[in-house]
């Protein structure tokens, strides 16, 4: 056996062991697309009603923040800001991995099995090529959904995190602007 052939051959068998974990990667991968789809939807509908879950939270955190005792308020606050601003940016990540992960699993899902589909034309199994396409073409389209679909929901939800994120500094501001009242004397003092 010649050389380059045992090296073709070997890269043949590695890329054929990539396969499974590969088609495995991208169904787990559109199952948790299809989960975060699903919670795009209930955030739209409450959203559509005027309820802002997230918004809630963080003006309860904020006025805890405002309520405890101590100097520094407005790094109190600040603090608590930038701690809901990376959890939200943090839930967009995953949207955001899988615009990138879902094409490059679908590509290897297309790849691996067209190397098959072509060995198989070349020996004539044409049963064996056509099961090989059809996996080929599958990957593709699961692999380009899950993009599309997360390009979308992370885009919608980037919308909804600028809003959320203002709404809750305005909160911020108009808390720490309570505990400032004029005093004629001493310029401002803080009750």
């Amino acid at each position: 056996m010649h050389f380059l052939d045992l090296i073709r051959e070997t890269l043949h068998k590695i890329a054929g062991i990539l396969i499974w974990p590969v088609i495995v990667a991208l169904l787990a991968l559109l199952a948790a697309t299809i989960v975060s789809l699903g919670a795009f939807a209930r955030d739209a509908i409450e959203r559509r009603r005027r309820i802002y879950t997230r918004r809630i939270s963080a003006f309860g955190q904020l006025d805890d923040a405002a309520a405890a005792d101590g100097p520094d308020l407005d790094l109190r606050l600040e603090r608590t800001l930038q701690e809901a601003e990376h959890r939200w940016r943090h839930s967009l990540d995953r949207a955001r991995l899988a615009v990138r992960i879902g094409p490059s699993l679908g590509l290897m899902g297309t790849l691996i099995p067209m190397a098959n589909a072509l060995s198989a034309l070349a020996s004539g199994d044409l049963p064996s090529l056509a099961g090989n396409m059809v996996t080929a073409f599958a990957a593709t389209v699961i692999g380009l959904a899950i993009s599309v679909i997360s390009y979308l929901v992370a885009s919608i939800r980037q919308e909804w995190l600028h809003d959320d994120l203002r709404e809750i500094s305005f909160h911020a501001e108009t808390l720490l602007r309570r505990t400032k009242t004029p005093n004629r004397e001493e310029g401002y003092a803080i009750r």
